[in-house]
């Protein structure tokens, strides 16, 4: 298995893009990437536990049992084979502070390759959750985003240094898709 781990705080778009660049690639090269979303597995298992009817409910778990939750669908993650874009976030914000999406027992089952961070302004993030009526988003400030991605980015250099990975940033602005997913599939094809 190889592991790319492609990561944003919720509302950045980080799924978005990479089904852009997925879709921008040619069937044999799509092909080769399994695209999976840890949080849908968490929920899955969290769901088989009878923990949460919603997805937005788990961050709200006491943090010993969202631990839990993670080890389990980790495991499952790394009974794939082939390359996977892992799509998750590396912290999660809790009532509780945050908590590390993948806790250094995770990172050593998933050995990443990559981390991938997708980023926008804070303002850009702020105003996308705003209109988002999908989800049950926490409402914070724009100042409280800037402080979110700046926490991954620190927690993606420590995680870089735990694996060997390498870190990337890319930009997904306002009318930035294609952008953005062109350059995360230039990363992921070379």
């Amino acid at each position: 298995m190889s592991v790319i781990v492609l990561t944003g705080i919720p509302g950045v778009g980080s799924s978005t893009v990479a089904r852009e660049a997925l879709n921008m690639m040619d069937d044999d090269a799509a092909s080769r990437f399994r695209s999976v979303n840890y949080g849908d597995v968490m929920f899955e298992v969290a769901q088989q536990k009878g923990l949460v009817k919603s997805r937005d409910e788990m961050r709200k778990l006491e943090s010993s049992i969202q631990r839990a939750i993670q080890q389990t669908a980790a495991k499952r993650i790394a009974s794939i084979e082939g390359r996977v874009i892992l799509d998750t976030h590396i912290t999660i914000k809790t009532p509780q502070g945050y908590l590390p999406g993948l806790p250094r027992w995770v990172l050593d089952g998933l050995e990443p390759d990559l981390i991938i961070l997708v980023e926008a302004d804070p303002e850009e993030i702020y105003q996308r959750r705003v209109k988002d009526k999908s989800r049950s988003r926490d409402s914070d400030s724009v100042e409280l985003i800037d402080e979110h991605q700046q926490i991954n980015r620190a927690t993606g250099m420590a995680y870089a240094a735990l694996s060997g990975a390498t870190v990337k940033i890319i930009a997904n602005h306002d009318n930035g898709l294609r952008r953005a997913a062109g350059e995360l599939l230039e990363v992921i094809s070379g």
